[in-house]
Protein backbone atom coordinates (compact mmCIF):
# COMPACT_ATOMS: atom_id res chain seq x y z
CA UNK A 1 0.00 0.00 0.00
CA UNK A 2 2.85 2.59 0.45
CA UNK A 3 4.12 1.93 -2.89
CA UNK A 4 0.82 2.71 -4.44
CA UNK A 5 -0.29 5.69 -2.37
CA UNK A 6 2.13 8.35 -3.61
CA UNK A 7 1.47 7.59 -6.88
CA UNK A 8 -2.35 8.27 -6.55
CA UNK A 9 -1.42 11.17 -4.49
CA UNK A 10 0.42 12.42 -7.43
CA UNK A 11 -2.53 11.36 -9.98
CA UNK A 12 -4.43 13.34 -8.01
CA UNK A 13 -2.56 16.69 -7.76
CA UNK A 14 -1.29 16.46 -11.29
CA UNK A 15 -4.89 17.90 -12.58
CA UNK A 16 -4.10 20.86 -10.22
CA UNK A 17 -0.68 21.55 -11.59
CA UNK A 18 -2.53 21.20 -15.13
CA UNK A 19 -5.06 24.15 -14.54
CA UNK A 20 -2.15 26.46 -13.44
CA UNK A 21 -0.04 25.80 -16.12
CA UNK A 22 -0.26 28.56 -18.99
CA UNK A 23 -0.50 26.98 -22.47
CA UNK A 24 2.90 27.05 -24.09
CA UNK A 25 1.66 29.42 -27.06
CA UNK A 26 -0.04 31.61 -24.38
CA UNK A 27 3.37 31.80 -21.72
CA UNK A 28 5.03 34.97 -22.08
CA UNK A 29 8.72 34.80 -22.63
CA UNK A 30 11.49 36.19 -21.30
CA UNK A 31 12.10 37.98 -24.48
CA UNK A 32 10.03 40.27 -26.20
CA UNK A 33 11.08 43.54 -24.86
CA UNK A 34 12.11 46.87 -26.62
CA UNK A 35 15.51 47.84 -25.80
CA UNK A 36 16.33 50.86 -23.72
CA UNK A 37 18.47 52.20 -26.90
CA UNK A 38 15.63 52.03 -29.42
CA UNK A 39 12.97 53.28 -26.87
CA UNK A 40 15.48 56.74 -26.44
CA UNK A 41 15.73 56.53 -30.58
CA UNK A 42 11.77 57.66 -30.44
CA UNK A 43 12.08 59.80 -28.00
CA UNK A 44 14.69 61.37 -30.08
CA UNK A 45 12.38 60.99 -33.81
CA UNK A 46 9.05 62.01 -31.92
CA UNK A 47 9.63 66.20 -32.07
CA UNK A 48 11.46 65.83 -35.12
CA UNK A 49 8.58 64.23 -36.60
CA UNK A 50 5.99 66.74 -34.99
CA UNK A 51 7.72 69.52 -36.24
CA UNK A 52 8.00 68.27 -39.55
CA UNK A 53 4.01 67.32 -39.91
CA UNK A 54 2.78 70.91 -38.41
CA UNK A 55 4.80 72.72 -41.42
CA UNK A 56 3.52 70.20 -44.25
CA UNK A 57 0.28 69.71 -42.94
CA UNK A 58 -0.83 72.99 -41.49
CA UNK A 59 1.59 75.22 -43.86
CA UNK A 60 1.82 73.23 -46.80
CA UNK A 61 1.80 76.23 -49.17
CA UNK A 62 4.70 77.75 -47.12
CA UNK A 63 7.91 75.35 -47.56
CA UNK A 64 9.76 77.53 -49.20
CA UNK A 65 9.86 79.94 -46.25
CA UNK A 66 10.16 77.22 -43.52
CA UNK A 67 11.02 73.85 -45.21
CA UNK A 68 14.32 72.29 -46.19
CA UNK A 69 12.82 72.18 -50.04
CA UNK A 70 10.57 74.44 -51.66
CA UNK A 71 7.55 71.05 -52.90
CA UNK A 72 5.20 72.05 -55.34
CA UNK A 73 1.78 72.03 -55.15
CA UNK A 74 1.00 71.74 -51.95
CA UNK A 75 -0.74 68.26 -52.12
CA UNK A 76 3.07 66.65 -52.43
CA UNK A 77 3.67 68.53 -49.21
CA UNK A 78 0.43 66.87 -47.12
CA UNK A 79 1.41 63.58 -48.36
CA UNK A 80 4.37 63.65 -47.13
CA UNK A 81 3.13 65.37 -43.82
CA UNK A 82 0.99 62.24 -43.45
CA UNK A 83 3.44 59.72 -43.27
CA UNK A 84 5.06 62.13 -40.60
CA UNK A 85 1.69 62.17 -38.33
CA UNK A 86 1.52 57.76 -38.54
CA UNK A 87 5.20 58.59 -37.65
CA UNK A 88 4.19 60.30 -34.77
CA UNK A 89 2.04 57.88 -33.54
CA UNK A 90 4.27 54.73 -34.23
CA UNK A 91 7.35 56.01 -32.43
CA UNK A 92 5.28 56.93 -29.26
CA UNK A 93 4.08 53.10 -29.61
CA UNK A 94 7.95 52.38 -29.41
CA UNK A 95 8.40 54.40 -26.74
CA UNK A 96 5.51 53.58 -24.55
CA UNK A 97 5.24 49.63 -24.94
CA UNK A 98 7.25 47.04 -23.34
CA UNK A 99 7.08 43.83 -26.09
CA UNK A 100 8.82 44.37 -29.35
CA UNK A 101 6.59 42.15 -31.56
CA UNK A 102 3.97 44.89 -30.98
CA UNK A 103 5.58 47.66 -32.82
CA UNK A 104 8.70 45.70 -35.07
CA UNK A 105 7.03 45.43 -38.23
CA UNK A 106 6.86 48.93 -38.25
CA UNK A 107 10.78 49.23 -37.98
CA UNK A 108 11.69 47.31 -41.60
CA UNK A 109 8.43 50.38 -43.58
CA UNK A 110 10.87 53.37 -41.49
CA UNK A 111 14.19 51.72 -42.97
CA UNK A 112 12.79 51.77 -46.43
CA UNK A 113 11.11 55.53 -45.90
CA UNK A 114 14.07 57.01 -44.92
CA UNK A 115 16.78 55.36 -47.16
CA UNK A 116 14.54 56.27 -49.73
CA UNK A 117 14.10 59.53 -48.81
CA UNK A 118 18.18 60.01 -48.11
CA UNK A 119 18.87 58.80 -51.71
CA UNK A 120 16.25 61.31 -52.92
CA UNK A 121 18.19 64.00 -51.37
CA UNK A 122 21.56 63.50 -52.69
CA UNK A 123 20.28 62.55 -56.16
CA UNK A 124 18.74 66.50 -56.36
CA UNK A 125 20.78 68.29 -53.98
CA UNK A 126 20.33 71.21 -55.60
CA UNK A 127 16.80 71.59 -55.30
CA UNK A 128 17.39 72.09 -51.04
CA UNK A 129 17.68 75.56 -49.26
CA UNK A 130 21.08 75.36 -48.40
CA UNK A 131 22.36 76.85 -44.95
CA UNK A 132 18.25 76.81 -43.81
CA UNK A 133 17.93 74.92 -40.49
CA UNK A 134 15.14 73.21 -41.52
CA UNK A 135 18.01 71.58 -44.20
CA UNK A 136 20.56 71.06 -42.23
CA UNK A 137 18.00 68.93 -39.51
CA UNK A 138 16.78 67.12 -42.99
CA UNK A 139 20.38 66.16 -43.90
CA UNK A 140 21.45 65.00 -40.61
CA UNK A 141 18.41 63.47 -40.12
CA UNK A 142 18.28 61.58 -43.04
CA UNK A 143 21.74 60.57 -43.06
CA UNK A 144 21.52 59.23 -39.71
CA UNK A 145 18.07 57.82 -39.37
CA UNK A 146 18.09 54.67 -41.80
CA UNK A 147 21.79 53.85 -39.52
CA UNK A 148 20.05 54.24 -36.70
CA UNK A 149 17.10 52.66 -37.54
CA UNK A 150 19.25 49.63 -38.71
CA UNK A 151 20.89 49.46 -35.56
CA UNK A 152 17.41 49.14 -33.67
CA UNK A 153 16.34 46.27 -35.88
CA UNK A 154 19.30 44.48 -35.56
CA UNK A 155 20.00 44.55 -31.76
CA UNK A 156 15.99 43.85 -31.25
CA UNK A 157 16.59 40.96 -33.52
CA UNK A 158 16.23 38.22 -31.08
CA UNK A 159 13.40 39.75 -28.90
CA UNK A 160 10.21 38.71 -30.49
CA UNK A 161 9.70 34.98 -29.14
CA UNK A 162 7.06 34.61 -31.85
CA UNK A 163 4.63 33.78 -29.28
CA UNK A 164 1.10 35.33 -28.95
CA UNK A 165 0.21 37.01 -26.36
CA UNK A 166 -2.52 35.49 -23.55
CA UNK A 167 -5.52 36.92 -25.33
CA UNK A 168 -4.25 37.46 -28.95
CA UNK A 169 -6.55 37.64 -32.25
CA UNK A 170 -5.25 35.21 -34.60
CA UNK A 171 -5.68 37.33 -38.24
CA UNK A 172 -7.88 35.20 -40.54
CA UNK A 173 -5.69 34.19 -43.44
CA UNK A 174 -8.17 35.88 -46.33
CA UNK A 175 -7.37 38.91 -44.58
CA UNK A 176 -3.79 38.47 -44.68
CA UNK A 177 -3.66 38.26 -48.45
CA UNK A 178 -5.81 40.84 -49.41
CA UNK A 179 -4.04 43.52 -47.35
CA UNK A 180 -0.79 41.93 -48.33
CA UNK A 181 -1.85 42.86 -52.02
CA UNK A 182 -3.07 46.17 -51.08
CA UNK A 183 0.19 47.01 -49.47
CA UNK A 184 2.16 45.44 -52.59
CA UNK A 185 0.14 47.12 -54.86
CA UNK A 186 1.18 50.19 -53.36
CA UNK A 187 4.72 49.36 -53.17
CA UNK A 188 4.91 48.53 -56.77
CA UNK A 189 3.63 52.24 -57.62
CA UNK A 190 6.06 53.57 -55.04
CA UNK A 191 9.39 51.49 -56.41
CA UNK A 192 8.38 52.58 -59.94
CA UNK A 193 8.11 55.86 -59.03
CA UNK A 194 10.93 56.25 -57.32
CA UNK A 195 13.17 54.22 -59.91
CA UNK A 196 11.64 55.50 -62.59
CA UNK A 197 10.31 58.98 -61.99
CA UNK A 198 9.98 59.58 -65.92
CA UNK A 199 7.93 56.94 -66.34
CA UNK A 200 4.64 58.20 -64.86
CA UNK A 201 5.78 62.08 -64.21
CA UNK A 202 3.36 63.39 -67.14
CA UNK A 203 0.64 60.65 -66.17
CA UNK A 204 0.72 61.18 -62.50
CA UNK A 205 -2.56 62.81 -60.45
CA UNK A 206 -0.62 65.54 -60.10
CA UNK A 207 2.33 67.61 -61.10
CA UNK A 208 5.51 66.01 -60.00
CA UNK A 209 9.37 66.50 -60.35
CA UNK A 210 11.88 63.60 -60.53
CA UNK A 211 11.83 64.51 -56.80
CA UNK A 212 8.30 65.11 -55.64
CA UNK A 213 8.06 61.81 -57.38
CA UNK A 214 10.65 60.36 -55.32
CA UNK A 215 9.50 61.63 -52.33
CA UNK A 216 5.37 59.99 -53.59
CA UNK A 217 6.80 56.85 -53.99
CA UNK A 218 8.69 56.66 -51.05
CA UNK A 219 5.11 57.07 -48.81
CA UNK A 220 3.54 54.44 -50.82
CA UNK A 221 6.18 51.79 -50.58
CA UNK A 222 5.11 52.40 -46.53
CA UNK A 223 1.73 49.96 -46.33
CA UNK A 224 3.70 47.36 -48.50
CA UNK A 225 6.45 47.24 -46.07
CA UNK A 226 3.89 46.58 -43.18
CA UNK A 227 1.31 44.28 -44.61
CA UNK A 228 3.70 41.56 -46.26
CA UNK A 229 4.54 40.75 -42.78
CA UNK A 230 1.08 39.15 -42.32
CA UNK A 231 2.66 36.47 -45.08
CA UNK A 232 3.89 35.05 -41.96
CA UNK A 233 2.87 36.83 -38.62
CA UNK A 234 -0.67 36.15 -37.63
CA UNK A 235 -0.84 37.56 -34.50
CA UNK A 236 -2.92 40.70 -34.01
CA UNK A 237 -1.07 42.01 -31.42
CA UNK A 238 1.97 42.62 -33.73
CA UNK A 239 0.39 44.89 -35.46
CA UNK A 240 -2.42 46.68 -34.11
CA UNK A 241 -0.42 49.51 -32.93
CA UNK A 242 1.30 49.83 -36.46
CA UNK A 243 -2.41 49.69 -38.15
CA UNK A 244 -3.37 52.58 -35.70
CA UNK A 245 -0.29 54.76 -37.54
CA UNK A 246 -1.83 53.65 -40.92
CA UNK A 247 -5.04 54.77 -40.54
CA UNK A 248 -3.53 58.38 -39.25
CA UNK A 249 -1.93 59.20 -42.44
CA UNK A 250 -4.92 57.36 -44.08
CA UNK A 251 -6.73 60.13 -42.60
CA UNK A 252 -4.58 62.86 -43.40
CA UNK A 253 -4.27 62.03 -46.67
CA UNK A 254 -7.58 61.51 -47.45
CA UNK A 255 -8.02 65.52 -45.30
CA UNK A 256 -5.27 66.43 -47.96
CA UNK A 257 -7.41 65.24 -50.99
CA UNK A 258 -10.18 67.35 -49.35
CA UNK A 259 -8.10 70.53 -48.84
CA UNK A 260 -5.65 70.51 -52.00
CA UNK A 261 -8.38 69.16 -54.73
CA UNK A 262 -7.58 71.59 -56.70
CA UNK A 263 -4.17 70.39 -57.42
CA UNK A 264 -5.04 67.68 -58.57
CA UNK A 265 -5.51 66.53 -62.43
CA UNK A 266 -8.64 65.54 -62.72
CA UNK A 267 -8.56 65.65 -66.76
CA UNK A 268 -5.85 62.35 -65.78
CA UNK A 269 -7.60 58.95 -64.99
CA UNK A 270 -4.64 58.80 -62.86
CA UNK A 271 -6.11 61.57 -60.55
CA UNK A 272 -9.35 59.82 -60.12
CA UNK A 273 -7.58 56.09 -59.89
CA UNK A 274 -5.69 57.71 -56.94
CA UNK A 275 -8.58 59.70 -54.89
CA UNK A 276 -10.57 55.91 -55.55
CA UNK A 277 -7.85 53.69 -54.23
CA UNK A 278 -7.09 56.34 -51.43
CA UNK A 279 -10.84 55.93 -50.61
CA UNK A 280 -11.00 52.19 -50.77
CA UNK A 281 -7.79 51.38 -49.37
CA UNK A 282 -9.11 53.83 -46.27
CA UNK A 283 -12.63 51.98 -46.09
CA UNK A 284 -10.89 48.54 -45.99
CA UNK A 285 -8.80 49.35 -43.52
CA UNK A 286 -11.31 50.52 -41.05
CA UNK A 287 -13.62 47.36 -41.45
CA UNK A 288 -10.49 45.37 -40.59
CA UNK A 289 -9.22 47.04 -37.59
CA UNK A 290 -12.80 46.89 -36.22
CA UNK A 291 -13.56 43.41 -37.15
CA UNK A 292 -10.21 42.40 -34.87
CA UNK A 293 -11.10 44.76 -32.05
CA UNK A 294 -14.17 43.02 -31.86
CA UNK A 295 -12.37 39.65 -31.94
CA UNK A 296 -10.52 41.02 -28.69
CA UNK A 297 -11.90 40.06 -25.20
CA UNK A 298 -13.14 42.77 -23.17
CA UNK A 299 -11.29 42.77 -20.78
CA UNK A 300 -8.18 43.88 -23.08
Amino acid sequence: MSDVEPDRDAAAAAPDLAATQVPERHRAGPADRVLPYTRVLAYVIIPFLVAAAFLLLVLPGATEQHFAWTINPPITAMLLGSAYAGGIWFFVQVAVQRQWHRVRHGFPAVLVFATLLSISTFLHWDRFHFGHISFITWVVLYVATPVLVLIAIFLNLREDDGMPEGDDVAIPTPWRYVLALVGAAASVTGFVLFLVPSLLIDAWAWEVTPLTARVVGAVLTLPGMVNVWMLWDDRWSAFRRVFQAQLVSLACILLAIAVRSGDLEWTRPSAWMFVVGIVVSAIVYVVFYVSLERRRPRSV
